[in-house]
């Protein structure tokens, strides 16, 4: 069996480093456990910081070269991230992913993707529009995985997501207890759609989960390095987002800001032409 494994660092596996370097992550303990005779090569093209556009241009067309039986798409995180979200773009950009999958014959994989803001514990002007932006990119990947019927894990609202322990160092990415429920979770979705025939990914992490001592060193060092990166993209449209969070507060106004971002979602998915043009 060949399975692709499209998106960002959640698919490229960081958080959950490989014996030998670099990283494993959920979908390799997962391909371990699809089936108990016969091999399962895992073509991972995910890379870290890919934006939806990434994987449409850059991964797709690697991983249909590779005409895969089975292919997970996680991506539209970073998409929230920066300055310039469009949730049009990103609904191409997946519509355009997934179809392309689909009609060669792979299975898809998706799942909806947990608050950025919430999980870096910013405050709320700061961390509303964010999570507004994030609320959109699943609304999204809930109609596009129905629409090319995907096994959809709701990842967003996982228990996973809400332990310490299941996350890593900075917070944002699984730790390896992480990657495991969710490899976990995927396997059981596998079954029940008869696809995975070998036993489920071991529960139990082989290291400890990060201290908070670990936690303090990743911000001191690479953490301060992520916000500065993200200072000069993010950081400027993000304030003014702030303050205009906080205006319509004021004016009890806030409702205005979700009825639009919910009418754009809803416009992005009925869109004609929401294939992007390979």
């Amino acid at each position: 069996m060949r399975f692709a494994v499209l998106g960002d660092s959640l698919s490229e596996g960081v958080g959950d480093p490989a014996p030998g370097g670099g990283w494993r992550g959920w979908c390799e303990l997962l391909a371990g456990a699809l089936a108990a005779d016969r091999p399962v090569r895992v073509i991972k093209v995910a890379r870290s910081g890919a934006l939806s556009t990434d994987v449409a241009y850059r991964q797709l067309p690697a991983a249909l070269a590779e005409r895969p039986q089975l292919a997970s798409v996680m991506a539209g995180g970073n998409d929230t991230l920066r300055a310039g979200f469009d949730i049009h773009r990103t609904v191409a950009a997946l519509d355009h992913t997934m179809g392309a999958l689909t009609e060669s014959g792979a299975r898809l994989l998706t799942a909806c993707l947990p608050d950025a803001g919430r999980a870096l514990g910013l405050p709320w002007p700061l961390a509303r529009p964010l999570a507004r932006r994030m609320d959109a990119v699943n609304t999204a990947v809930h109609a596009l995985s129905e629409r090319y019927d995907a096994l959809h894990l709701h990842l967003a609202v996982h228990p996973c997501t809400a332990e310490r322990g299941a996350r890593s160092v900075d917070r944002l990415h699984p730790s390896e207890l992480g990657h495991r429920v969710l490899a976990r979770a995927f396997h059981a979705e596998l079954v029940g759609a008869g696809l995975a025939a070998g036993a489920p990914p071991g529960a139990d992490p082989e290291t400890p989960a990060p201290s908070v001592l670990d936690g303090a060193r990743w911000l001191a060092f690479e953490g301060t390095r992520w916000v500065a990166q993200r200072c000069t993209d993010l950081l400027p449209g993000l304030l003014g987002l702030a303050v205009a969070e906080s205006r319509y507060w004021l004016l009890r106004r806030e409702h205005e800001l979700e009825e639009r971002a919910r009418g754009a979602t809803l416009a992005a998915l009925s869109a004609p032409a929401a294939r992007m043009a390979a």
